[in-house]
């Protein structure tokens, strides 16, 4: 609909070990780590073992990317505008790694579109790019999930399905 190239920018969640869903930070496309220092002390999460969750999801990180991708290079983004989209925003840990990882490539004005989010994160990643866009936004957030009537995973096979007829499109 916009006539712009879709690229695949793959992002890991570090989730907290028996509360995978509790992110303590996220990995990105680029080598990109982020650490939610808060939910590192709270926890008093060592190093080894933030070390070992990180490695552990940046070889899914690159499978994916290598799936999806192929050998196709990624997209330039220098100078560029860049729309990060995701299905929502509960913490915000993913979605600081990819603004990270996008902003260390000079994009000329980053926006951020996601269908639901909680309230606080929006304030809090508005300052972070150049645009946020998030239609709802209730106070009493909770989860992603629960804001859609199906949520399920995409398999790997459905995500480059899609693409595929992403790129079809484009030329």
């Amino acid at each position: 609909m916009l006539g712009a190239p879709l690229e695949v920018f793959v992002v890991r969640k570090l989730g907290v070990p028996g509360q995978e869903e509790l992110a303590f930070g996220a990995l990105a496309s680029g080598g990109v780590r982020v650490l939610n220092q808060d939910v590192v002390r709270r926890l008093d999460l060592a190093p080894n073992l933030i070390d070992a969750i990180s490695e552990r999801e940046r070889g899914e990180l690159e499978r994916r990317e290598h799936l999806y991708r192929g050998e196709r290079l990624p997209t330039a983004l220098s100078g560029r505008t860049v729309i990060i989209v995701d299905d929502g925003l509960a913490t915000g840990a993913s979605m600081r790694a990819a603004i990270a990882a996008v902003r260390a490539q000079a994009p000329a004005w980053i926006v951020v579109a996601v269908p639901t989010a909680a309230a606080e994160t929006c304030s809090l990643l508005r300052a972070e790019v150049n645009e946020l866009v998030s239609p709802l936004t209730p106070e009493k957030f909770q989860a992603v999930s629960l804001w859609y009537d199906r949520f399920e995973q995409l398999t790997d096979a459905e995500v480059r399905e899609l693409l595929e007829k992403a790129e079809e499109i484009d030329r």
